[in-house]
């Protein structure tokens, strides 16, 4: 952002530290984002696999019915 010629260095400090948290409370939504992604995928795996095994389970029946 724009800071005025005469910006005091206590206002430069507190425009920094207000950046530092900004920073730090992104990190600490990314990694609660990782870890969403990270269930999210094992939730899909599960669901997939599921899915094949009554596939499975479908075929074997359709064959056995022939």
């Amino acid at each position: 952002y724009s800071l005025s010629s005469g910006t005091t260095s206590e206002e430069l400090l507190r425009k920094l530290n207000e950046q530092r948290d900004i920073i730090a409370l992104l990190e600490v939504k990314m990694k609660e984002m990782k870890g969403s992604i990270r269930r999210l995928r094992l939730a899909e795996a599960q669901l997939r696999e599921e899915i094949r095994e009554k596939d499975r389970l479908l075929h074997a029946a359709s064959a056995a019915a022939r």
